[in-house]
């Protein structure tokens, strides 16, 4: 497990009198909040531990996945707290790491977020030093979301975190069963996008 540390030098925070650990929390509550993310406690695993355990075993899929979700989020969230980096701010990262430059629009597509939402995070991040939105000379009208430096250099802090997480929650699973866990949730992605498209 990878040692809390300190961030790279080049990555930029923002000029608050608050304590680190106290404005990571306000910003993660907030921006997760933001996006639809509710942190989940150790006593919220416990309920739904019990739930699946003892209470309804057999209850629709849809809530197992929701509640397997919640539980990555938690793990993550925790370990990005260290960093003082929002789990709000995580998934905009991500998508800036695959594919820099996308207009506000497009990150919010990416994301799955409404745009005002996306706006809020991008000024945030910009405050932080880790984006930069710019025009381009071709077409002034869209703004674009550039990583800086120091939003290029998170990824190699962040994502071994991911990785972490992943391999946590696929912790005394065999490579079949992933495999089969896997083909088992692109299925039901794949039928619900037909449904949602009435291809179904």
């Amino acid at each position: 497990m990878p040692k809390p540390t300190s961030l790279p030098a080049t990555v930029a925070t923002d000029s608050s009198t608050e304590t680190l650990p106290t404005r990571a929390a306000k910003d993660a509550s907030a921006a997760g909040a933001s996006a639809g993310i509710q942190p989940v406690g150790d006593r919220s695993t416990e309920v739904i531990l019990r739930h699946w355990r003892e209470a309804v075993p057999n209850d629709r899929f849809a809530h197992l996945v929701k509640d397997a979700t919640r539980s990555f989020q938690r793990s993550l969230q925790m370990r990005l707290a260290r960093f003082d980096v929002p789990f709000g701010h995580w998934t905009f990262l991500r998508a800036l790491w695959e594919r820099d430059g996308l207009t506000q629009k497009q990150l919010s597509d990416e994301v799955g977020v409404m745009e005002p939402t996306t706006l809020m995070a991008v000024r945030a991040m910009e405050a932080r030093g880790w984006v930069q939105r710019r025009q381009r000379a071709e077409n002034r009208k869209n703004v674009h979301v550039y990583l800086t430096d120091a939003g290029r250099a998170l990824k190699d802090v962040l994502v071994p975190l991911a990785e972490e997480v992943n391999a946590t929650g696929a912790k005394g699973l065999t490579t079949d069963e992933i495999a089969i866990a896997r083909r088992v949730l692109l299925a039901m992605i794949t039928n619900l996008a037909e449904d949602a498209t009435g291809r179904a």
